[in-house]
């Protein structure tokens, strides 16, 4: 798949990111959308627990600063550094109400998961529902791990199961803003953050 279909996937998160305004994690202006975890920091090592060579948990994110109008939120985890053309895809969480501040950790990887209340899951490059931890192929060093989090306008016209390019083409045109948390997993010692 490369190509036409990798073209095609640069330009769709391009035209979405220019809809958001051009949020970027670097150079982030005071009051800007956050997104963090009390598992890892930014840049640092998501610990093995929410690892496929852990418990596979997906980890516990907090967002703060949403832009005023944020009625949804939807969040996307992929891996850039997999030895294929598109980054793969981890976690597809979305229908996330904007009441609703944070994700804890463990959430049962089903398309209607009972936390947050309303949200639906789709599916990973694994072809699974819900969050699938990191496992790094044979011979890999250190991958990131891309969570991105996405505040929508509106609430998603969407069905559990979508996948990455489904969700995105739901979002189109709703993006307010987007913020971003990396973590790295891979040969070095997994992380123990203990805020």
């Amino acid at each position: 798949m490369t190509g036409p279909s990798r073209r095609a996937e640069v330009f769709a998160v391009a035209a979405l990111l220019a809809a958001a305004g051009g949020c970027t994690p670097a150079g982030r202006p005071a009051g800007a959308m956050q997104l963090t975890s009390t598992a890892f920091r930014a840049g640092e090592p998501i610990p093995v627990r929410y690892t496929a060579d852990g418990e596979n948990l997906s980890p516990p994110l907090q967002w703060a600063n949403l832009p005023d109008g944020t009625r949804e939120l939807a969040l996307i985890v992929e891996d850039p550094d997999a030895p294929q053309p598109t980054p793969w895809v981890h976690w597809l969480i979305y229908r996330i109400g904007a009441d609703y501040p944070y994700l804890p950790a463990g959430i049962d990887p089903v398309p209607l998961p009972e936390l947050p209340p309303g949200a639906r899951q789709g599916a990973n490059s694994a072809n699974t529902i819900g969050y699938r931890g990191p496992a790094l192929p044979p011979g890999h060093g250190v991958h990131r791990y891309r969570f991105r989090l996405y505040a929508l306008d509106e609430p998603l016209i969407a069905s559990p199961g979508l996948d990455k390019a489904g969700l995105l083409s739901a979002m189109q045109g709703h993006i307010l803003g987007t913020a971003e948390l990396v973590g790295t997993y891979g040969t070095q010692a997994a992380g123990t953050f203990d805020p």
